[in-house]
């Protein structure tokens, strides 16, 4: 064969269709489309607001006002209502055990855009009173205080129940346990971080520091 109808042989050859091994896959491509797009921008009128409470009314507030969030189609603009809580460890009757409590009694947080129509639904909500910082025009909770505002633990670790402090330098109290039962001391220093107490104690006519855990004393 000259080389002119080799050249022209291969000219006429049609390109091989990928296999499909090779060819993109539908699927493939939109995942790639789908972690490339950007995340939608934050509104940023969206703050989070402190509202007023009866006492003793902060859940059912909550609980209310999720309920008119739903019923009025608010959900694109009030995003969050919180009652701030935290967990502590409390010692009574010799036993050591983790209690919840309200971390603002009176208070509820709400994560929100401020419109009449919203700034109407909370504030008629039954149990509240009213806003923080004004009634027309409510001030936001400052984004530099709100992890602590709302307890939030940093990422990655787990809320840890932080001990209740009962004891009080000065205090007169029994101690329970250890070789020192049954004297009677005074407090001298509290360590709520490691749940210890220093008591003096009459030993032999002169004060003596004892270190006991808190399941050690009790009040007297």
């Amino acid at each position: 064969m000259e080389p002119q109808d080799h050249e022209r042989e291969l000219a006429g050859r049609e390109t091989p269709p990928a296999s499909a091994d090779t060819a993109p896959r539908a699927e493939n491509v939109a995942e790639e489309r789908v972690a490339a797009a950007p995340e939608a921008p934050r509104n940023p009128n969206r703050h989070w607001y402190a509202i007023h409470t009866y006492s003793g009314y902060e859940n059912k507030v909550k609980t209310h006002l999720e309920a008119r969030i739903a019923s009025m189609e608010l959900k694109d603009l009030i995003y969050q209502v919180v009652v701030p809580m935290e967990s502590e460890v409390e010692v009574k009757n010799g036993q050591r055990r983790t209690v919840t409590r309200k971390v603002y009694p009176g208070y509820v947080l709400v994560d929100m855009v401020l419109t009449p129509e919203t700034w109407h639904a909370v504030r008629n909500t039954p149990g509240v009173t009213g806003f923080v910082g004004g009634q027309n025009e409510p001030a936001p909770l400052s984004n530099a205080d709100l992890p602590y505002i709302l307890r939030a633990p940093a990422p990655g670790e787990e809320e840890k129940a932080k001990p209740r402090v009962t004891y009080q330098v000065g205090q007169s109290v029994k101690v329970i346990g250890g070789p020192f039962a049954d004297f009677i001391g005074v407090v001298n220093e509290v360590d709520p971080d490691k749940q210890k107490v220093t008591v003096l104690v009459s030993f032999f006519g002169r004060e003596t520091p004892v270190q006991l855990d808190f399941l050690q004393v009790e009040k007297m």
